[in-house]
């Protein structure tokens, strides 16, 4: 049964323990850890400077103080036509989005439109939407759209489909024929509102898109083949393996930002889009332009718009973990630039977070159980340092991986072992004392315990009142009785007169044989503790009358016992050697009532008290004086008296 309840008792703890580490994981992984990442990406990821060979252009602060916001799309075209006639990139990439037309200047629109069709490296922008298309030629534009602007993009498994894009953002008529290549700009904000993922594929009506960064990446290696894993997108060409799980808007990778150039909020270098309009105008008028055009042979160009000074739509900047503002067009860069260079951030499995946090719980609870305190918080303090060492050796190594919470569920499990280990030794201890205490007095136990830092060789003086209690004619009971016999009735003898000893304030000091030494005064502190002895006594022997009757009835033996009572200063406390030591009370007064009670056998008593203890109770006490007995040990003789009965 005990064992059962101990079973029980740990399952119990072990259901909390779970219970709370599942709260904290929450807790953890929902405020803690996205701040935590950020710090890492910061600290430990973002060190090192992005490519030369990819640059951004943006319409600005500077761009917006020449000419006036809007612009006329001709301002794009020249933009356009500057990279197409002069700079000779490799690739071009349009981080805007196109809608309607511009009804107040169509010839500006037509030179837009013109550039962007006479340029064949250009890559441009489209916003999948969540509202539904409201009109057939809008589902007809969606079929058109993606027989356009489809790549080849096969599925190895059966995927789900979230069907949260169902629509697309439309092109101008125009603009729709003169763009060759499109490719996703939507970057999806985590649940804290940072981008810390890259939408590489979309799914719109169960249709698969691209984001800018890999059309532009698939154009640059001639190639439209993807292949989609469960926890990655393939490239056969090229070999290149990203990193990506679905989600409900479809397959996300993790950014890896780059370190910012020159606290300009642009980890790639950046070009101001004035700048190249009037580069352009002056390579028209054959002047020198502000920016050598062979500055972007060969390179990989980004253009898009983020201006402060503008209107609001214009400003295109959101919380990454680099910076609180982070220019889009240079993070639609920097996923470039990670496929470009294979340098992804993997994000260890949902299942292998569980095993880190597991082992972590596992190895708090061995640490604990298995070495002293002060070892163990050593131990785990170098534990959670060793974790967090290993979880910046991982990040500056491409692996995103929970730093916070293994911790912290290594500081639950570290409070909670504690707790756990205290209760079970609080129970242990509980055990050794009901254990002990059989052997000792509950009342010296609990001296003892409250005294456990103080425990030594010595005593003091007391007044004390010491009771012997010796059974009749016990030696030749036992002869002719069976041992196993003579020992149950001495059990229960012993069974009986024990909570009577205790009632009266006694403490039983040890069993001799057959015979039992109590003392009164100490350790319980009794004012009344001769009173106390006598009642004490006086209702030993009516127990014993009464235990009589019964074992006659049973058939053993009638046995008698011998009281004698001695009230006096005795030595009280310990003693022995500093390995083994015995509460007792040692002195005259012990000795004397000792001999007090042998007295009986020759008056043919039951209970005798000497005249100390007779002082105290004298009132309360019909007595028989025996007078000037000669008491073995003492050199005058003295009286003694018989309890013939209590009057209280």
């Amino acid at each position: 049964m005990k064992k059962l309840k101990s079973k029980l008792f740990f399952i119990q703890t072990l259901l909390l323990h779970l219970f709370l580490a599942i709260i904290v994981v929450v807790i953890s992984w929902k405020f803690i850890e996205p701040s935590t990442f950020n710090f890492m990406v910061r600290a430990f990821v973002a060190d090192k400077l992005s490519t030369d060979d990819i640059v951004v252009i943006v319409i600005d602060d500077k761009s917006i103080a020449h000419h006036r916001w809007p612009w006329p799309r001709e301002y794009y075209g020249k933009i356009i036509n500057f990279l197409n006639e002069y700079g000779k990139p490799k690739l071009i990439g349009y981080d805007a989005i196109i809608s309607t037309p511009d009804k107040e200047n169509p010839q500006s629109d037509k030179y837009f439109y013109d550039a962007v069709k006479n340029t064949p490296n250009l890559i441009v922008g489209f916003s999948p939407l969540m509202q539904p298309y409201e009109t057939e030629d809008e589902e007809i534009y969606d079929s058109k759209f993606y027989e356009k602007f489809k790549v080849n993009i096969e599925p190895q498994y059966n995927i789900f489909n979230f069907n949260r894009y169902q629509s697309i953002s439309q092109y101008p008529p125009e603009y729709f024929n003169a763009v060759k290549y499109a490719g996703s700009v939507n970057i999806t904000q985590n649940a804290n509102g940072y981008l810390t993922y890259m939408d590489q594929i979309v799914i719109v009506n169960n249709k698969f898109y691209p984001s800018l960064g890999l059309r532009m990446y698939l154009k640059l290696h001639d190639t439209d083949n993807i292949k989609i894993y469960t926890d990655k997108l393939t490239i056969d060409k090229t070999g290149l393996n990203i990193p990506a799980i679905q989600t409900p808007y479809g397959f996300q990778s993790t950014i890896k930002y780059y370190k910012e150039r020159d606290n300009s909020s642009y980890t790639h270098k950046k070009y101001s889009a004035i700048d190249l309009i009037n580069s352009y105008d002056a390579l028209k008028q054959g002047k020198t332009p502000e920016i050598n055009p062979k500055e972007f042979e060969g390179k990989i160009v980004f253009l898009g718009a983020n201006a402060k000074a503008a209107a609001l739509s214009l400003e295109d900047a959101l919380p990454t973990p680099l910076m609180t503002k982070h220019p889009g067009v240079d993070i639609q860069a920097t996923n470039l630039d990670n496929l470009m260079h294979n340098e992804f951030l993997h994000e260890i499995t949902f299942g292998q977070e569980l095993l880190i946090l597991a082992a972590i719980t596992i190895l708090t609870f061995v640490i604990i159980s298995k070495c002293p305190f002060f070892i163990s918080i050593i131990l785990l303090l170098a534990m959670a340092g060793g974790y967090i060492t290993a979880c910046i050796f991982c990040y500056r190594n491409g692996i995103a991986i929970h730093v916070m919470t293994p911790v912290m569920l290594e500081i639950l499990t570290t409070i909670f072992g504690y707790s756990y280990r205290f209760l079970q030794e609080g129970k242990n201890k509980e055990k050794i004392k009901q254990a002990m205490g059989k052997y000792l007095s509950q009342d010296i136990m609990k001296n003892v315990v409250q005294n456990i830092d103080d425990i030594k060789l010595g005593g003091k003086r007391a007044n004390v009142t010491v009771l012997f209690a010796d059974i009749r004619g016990f030696t030749s009971m036992s002869e002719k009785m069976s041992a196993e016999d003579v020992s149950k009735i001495l059990n229960e003898y012993f069974s009986e007169i024990e909570p009577i000893i205790t009632k009266y304030n006694g403490v039983i000091n040890k069993f001799i044989g057959d015979a039992v030494m109590a003392i009164f005064g100490e350790p319980i502190q009794d004012l009344n503790h001769p009173v106390n002895a006598v009642k004490c006594a006086y209702e030993m022997l009516k127990k014993v009358e009464q235990l009589q009757d019964k074992w006659l009835f049973e058939g053993k033996p009638k046995i008698e016992i011998g009281i004698g009572i001695n009230t006096g200063d005795a030595f009280v406390g310990n003693i022995g050697s500093e390995t083994r030591l015995e509460y007792t009370v040692i002195g005259d007064t012990v000795n004397l009532a000792s001999r007090i009670e042998s007295y009986n056998k020759v008056y043919k008593t039951n209970f005798l008290i000497s005249s100390s203890t007779y002082s105290y109770v004298s009132s309360i006490a019909d007595v028989i004086k025996i007078s000037e007995v000669q008491i073995r040990g003492k050199s005058k003789k003295m009286d003694i008296y018989e309890i013939l009965r209590l009057t209280y």
